[in-house]
Parts: C-alpha cells; sequence; structure tokens
C-alpha cells in the first residue's frame, strides 16, 4: 500500500471534486446521464490505482461531502452507493499481490489479485448497489406499473388514438418490473469496467500504476463459482415479487460479466485468424443491432471460465509496498 503524502491527499481531493462534478453534469444532460454518472467512477480510479487506497477514500468522501452541499445528502448517498464505493473497491482490488512463492510460483515474482475475481467483485458490488438504491427509492412491482402507466399516458398525449389493450399493458408491465434491473444491472458493469480499463491505461501511460498491463483477451473471465450466483439469479427471477426482481438485477450484472468474458474469448481464440477482424466486426454489429447474438457471447463466457494470475518481477522495495490479498 502506498504511504499517504500530500501528493496523494491532494490527488485525492482533486479526484473527489471532480467525481461529484461530473455527477452534477448528469442531472443537466439528460442525454448522457447514465455516461457522466459513470464517468464519476474514473477520477477515483485513477486516485487509488496510481496513489492508493487512502488516496480513492479520500476521494470518495470528499466526493461525497461536495454532492451533498451542491445538491442533497440523498443524491450524495446514491452516488457514493452506485458509483464511488465500487470503484474505489475495485482500484484495491487491483493493487493487491503478493510473492508468487506463495502459490506456487516462481521465487522474486508477485502474483497480482486475478482479473476474473476483479470482475466478478463488479458483478457483486453493483448487485449489492443496485438493491440499496432499490430499498431508498422504494422500487417494486407497483413503481414499475406506475413508470409503465406514465409512458402510456405520455404517449397518449402524443397521440390521441393511441390506445393500448388492456391486456397488453398488464403484459409490458409483468415485464418492465424485470426488464429494469436487469438492463440497468447489465449497462452498469459495462460502464464500471470501461472506467476501469480506461483508469488503468492511464496511470500506467503516466507512470504511476502498479499493476502491469495485462493481455485481456487470455486474462479476461469470469471465477467458475459466479456461474452458481448467475443460476441463483435465474430461479430467483421466476418466484415473482421482489425475489424476482432481485433475480432479474442479479443475472444482469452476472451476466453482463460473462459477456464481457465471452467477448475476450473471443478475441482470444480468433487470434491469428484471416478472418478474425470479419468475425469480431460481425459479434460487436450482430449484438450492437440484435438481442439473440448476445445469448451467444454468454454462453461462450460461460464455458470459458478460468482463473489467471499476472506476474512481475519484484524488487525490494516492491515487495514491501504490495498488498497481500490474492
Amino acid at each position: 500500500m502506498k504511504n499517504l503524502t500530500p501528493t496523494s491527499i491532494a490527488t485525492g481531493l482533486i479526484a473527489g471534486v471532480t467525481a461529484a462534478a461530473l455527477s452534477l453534469s448528469a442531472n443537466a444532460q439528460s442525454s448522457l446521464a447514465i455516461v457522466l454518472y459513470a464517468a464519476s467512477a474514473l477520477p477515483i480510479l485513477i486516485a487509488g490505482l496510481g496513489w492508493g487506497n487512502m488516496s480513492a477514500l479520500i476521494a470518495i468522501v470528499a466526493a461525497g461531502v461536495t454532492a451533498s452541499m451542491l445538491v442533497s445528502s440523498h443524491f450524495a448517498l446514491l452516488i457514493v452507493i452506485i458509483t464511488l464505493v465500487p470503484a474505489g473497491w475495485l482500484s484495491h482490488l487491483a493493487n493487491l499481490a503478493r510473492p508468487a512463492s506463495e502459490l506456487g510460483g516462481p521465487e522474486g515474482a508477485l502474483a497480482w489479485y486475478p482479473l476474473s475475481n476483479i470482475l466478478a467483485h463488479l458483478a457483486v458490488m453493483v448487485t449489492l448497489g443496485m438493491i440499496a438504491v432499490g430499498a431508498i427509492v422504494g422500487y417494486d412491482d407497483a413503481m414499475a406499473a406506475k413508470l409503465v402507466d406514465i409512458v402510456i399516458e405520455t404517449l397518449k398525449a402524443q397521440e390521441p388514438l393511441y390506445n393500448p389493450d388492456a391486456a397488453a399493458v398488464a403484459q409490458l408491465k409483468s415485464v418492465f418490473a424485470l426488464a429494469l434491473p436487469l438492463v440497468q444491472g447489465a449497462l452498469w458493469v459495462f460502464l464500471l469496467f470501461a472506467a476501469y480499463y480506461i483508469a488503468t491505461f492511464i496511470v500506467r501511460v503516466s507512470g504511476k500504476g502498479l499493476r502491469p498491463r495485462e493481455d485481456m483477451p487470455s486474462t479476461l473471465r469470469m471465477h467458475r463459482n459466479a456461474i452458481f450466483l448467475f443460476l441463483a439469479g435465474l430461479v430467483l427471477a421466476f418466484l415473482g415479487g421482489v425475489p424476482a426482481i432481485i433475480g432479474a438485477l442479479v443475472c444482469g450484472t452476472f451476466g453482463a460479466g460473462f459477456v464481457l468474458a465471452g467477448f475476450a474469448s473471443l478475441h482470444f481464440r480468433t487470434r491469428g485468424k484471416p478472418w478474425r477482424l470479419f468475425a469480431l466486426w460481425l459479434a460487436y454489429l450482430s449484438v450492437l443491432l440484435f438481442t439473440i447474438p448476445i445469448f451467444a457471447i454468454l454462453v461462450l463466457g460461460l464455458m470459458d471460465t478460468r482463473r489467471t494470475i499476472a506476474l512481475t518481477p519484484a524488487g525490494p522495495a516492491e515487495k514491501n509496498d504490495q498488498n497481500d490479498g490474492t
């Protein structure tokens, strides 16, 4: 763990204020709101990956205090739970390392916390954060039905002849209650992982990063035990009520992790193939335009679970600075 210094404190404070500003900007730019909210994780990740855990903690506190002063404590609590704490935890995990010899590896090397475990932790953190936010706002079947009613009334105001069938509306409400947490959970995992990827690139280019550069096509997989959580989510989704909402959320967050792993596996499997570029373009384009192809990527991620550990040479100073946590 890096020692707390005036530089790391200042970095944490600046990162926190920047994160709060990005979250506030999301309120003003509704079209880019979700992207700006996710982008608020980037300063926290950079502070944690480059300057250590205490810098990330200072950034989280500073962001929370700033958001509370400028908006409300309720708004600050939401962004801390759903964005800032997961970002700080990811940076902590990414900086964990231990002597490789403790895991049966070579002497004089450091073994870094596996990327598969980091991705699984991200899915868990987003799930817990979304559950907490859902409890705070009181999300349930009734609230989902009200949201559908609002959308329908808006459409009726724009098109007076629009008069949907009552049975169709009831079915839409039941589907929407599960679809919203599923899609939001999946999208949040995608966006926070993208923020993590960008942050690791920034700190590595700046020379502040501790973790070595990883070959994501070969290392980005989900932990094998995550399959059981994903299956548990599927079971819960059929129970109805709040358990079904939580199950849909789990399917979304962990499913997103397996989709990321599936794309990484696809990149790895097509290496050296003359048709690689065409296959990758076709895969990404199909997922963007249609829904069904994403299930093929999901299955690919479910079929290829492994735990790859990155190793780097360790000098005397590095051995004393790293956290022990793989």
